[in-house]
């Protein structure tokens, strides 16, 4: 769009204007963005908003006299886009971290005194450019001719050794799960997608865990970090009455590639193996799909009232998850980690 100065435009052309600007906004352009193109305030732009959100594109007519006055003016409009996508709820004292149409219309009523259905404010959302999408927790770097070769020559060896040896291979993890964990899809700016910053650790549990292409999965909880001596005490229990071999696949974390881990794998005289990921590269890990699918599915939505709490729902949702070994091989199924699929 070409800037323009909106006090020179004559009716048409102001009309024109007005419902250019709005269209953009419905396609996901920011109204900051917007107004300083149309060469108008941004104020004015949230007013053509409510204008349209009253009375449709007739209501942007700029010959149009009258009408009724919106209840969600343009100061309103302002606040409201701003609060959503400049503030965590936690900011405003919801218990979650990702704007919900619910909560949205919450704090409509609560600032305002404004009651709004769902439904109206889903479109209320929609005509400020926002969409539910989910939020961006964490990005990596990662070198591609080192994946390249773990998935064209590193791993095909392993397989074909444990194939060999008659071994089962296993991809191992470890990870945190917190009280102040949320999942699922937060209303923000269409086409960017939001970032959530979570302050204030509550209280936390740590597992570690190790899935196989055939569906099986051994799981601990830990008090604490998972250091050498936690990770060699799960190597135990991942051997223990094991009739063949395991070649346990892990990535280059400082505890795995300790002393007293290396020792430990060399006591087993080949009854284990370690293999390493390429660095910065989760997304290989089958294992993953374990935390993303407990976070989610079993915690994400869920209010914990206590660390006692916390242990309790996580055990039965991962105890549930190794009776259901079809559910463990879909992790291999993912775009990223079907190569290492039985």
């Amino acid at each position: 769009m070409k800037t323009t100065d909106a006090r020179k435009l004559r009716s048409e052309q102001l009309t024109d204007l007005r419902r250019r600007g709005v269209s953009a906004i419905h396609e996901g352009e920011a109204p900051a963005k917007v107004a300083k193109v149309l060469g108008v305030g941004v104020s004015t732009v949230f007013g053509w908003l409510a204008r349209y959100r009253e009375g449709g594109w007739d209501a942007l007519k700029a010959n149009r006299r009258g009408g009724r006055k919106p209840r969600l003016d343009a100061v309103k409009l302002k606040w409201v886009y701003d609060t959503i996508t400049m503030k965590d709820p936690q900011q405003l004292k919801f218990p979650f971290a990702l704007w919900t149409s619910r909560m949205v219309g919450d704090m409509i009523s609560r600032q305002f005194g404004i009651r709004l259905s769902k439904a109206s404010v889903c479109r209320l959302l929609n005509q400020m450019g926002l969409s539910p999408q989910k939020p961006l927790w964490r990005a990596f770097q990662k070198d591609p001719v080192r994946v390249q070769k773990w998935l064209e020559e590193e791993y095909p060896m392993i397989r074909d050794e444990a194939k060999r040896r008659g071994a089962e291979i296993y991809f191992g993890d470890e990870a945190g799960v917190r009280s102040d964990h949320h999942a699922g899809t937060t209303w923000a700016v269409r086409g960017k997608t939001p970032v959530v910053q979570t302050t204030g650790a509550r209280f936390s549990l740590n597992l570690v865990s190790a899935v196989s292409p055939q569906g099986q999965m051994r799981f601990m909880t830990v008090k604490g970090t998972v250091d050498a001596k936690v990770f060699i005490e799960f190597l135990g229990r991942l051997l223990f009455n094991a009739s063949r071999p395991v070649f346990l696949i892990v990535d280059g974390h400082p505890t795995h590639r300790s002393r007293a881990v290396s020792k430990f794998v060399a006591s087993t005289h080949g009854m284990l193996q370690m293999f390493f990921l390429p660095g910065y590269s989760p997304e290989l890990n089958p294992d993953e799909q374990v935390w993303n699918d407990l976070k989610n599915n079993g915690l994400g939505r869920k209010s914990i009232a206590g660390p006692d709490k916390l242990r309790a729902e996580v055990m039965s949702y991962m105890r549930s998850l190794q009776k259901r070994p079809s559910r463990i091989r879909s992790f291999f199924k993912t775009p990223d980690t079907l190569y290492a699929a039985a």
